[in-house]
């Protein structure tokens, strides 16, 4: 029973070995220091699809350095930044950049929090208005009622306070 245990507990060591994404390759910069400047200034531009809350400047996923090689590999090639951008968006969609293009398919991305605040300031507008509602003054009969039923109040004695309080 225990060498069965045994089994299996190595087997489990193996598979989760097998399973593991092996570390990216150091990344090697471009030679061309403005180049490498380009490409750099991409890399913060370009979401990790991997890890979707880093550029993959700072990502450690092994998918992000392969982005970073092939940003590189492009550069080199002579293309431009816009044509860079494009064959990401291509592949992944426009998801991979941080700043998405302002198109029909992101207008909600762009105009959502704008139209949700306005809502609410439509709102809040609204909901002030109806609370201002203008009441009609008192009349003498229902002042002199209010006034005996405030001095009643102030006459009346609390059983649990121990004294009573009549409102000196």
């Amino acid at each position: 029973m225990r060498a069965w245990g045994l089994r299996a507990l190595a087997g489990l060591a193996a598979l989760s070995l097998i399973a593991a994404e092996p570390a990216a390759a150091p990344d090697a910069p471009l030679p061309d220091p403005a180049q490498e400047a380009r490409a750099q200034a991409l890399f913060e531009e370009i979401r990790c699809v991997v890890c979707q809350h880093e550029s993959i400047a700072d990502s450690p996923a092994g998918l992000a350095a392969d982005v970073r090689r092939e940003v590189r590999g492009r550069i080199a090639a002579g293309a431009t930044d816009d044509q860079i951008r494009a064959g990401l968006v291509e592949r992944w969609g426009d998801f991979v950049l941080f700043k998405p293009p302002f198109d029909a398919g992101t207008l909600m991305l762009w105009l959502g929090p704008l139209i949700l605040l306005l809502a609410g300031v439509a709102w809040a507008v609204a909901r002030t208005r109806m609370a201002a509602i203008d009441t009609p003054p008192l009349t003498p009969a229902e002042e002199k009622a209010l006034a005996k039923a405030l001095k009643a109040d102030r006459l009346r004695h609390d059983a649990a306070s121990g004294t009573p309080d009549d409102g000196r």
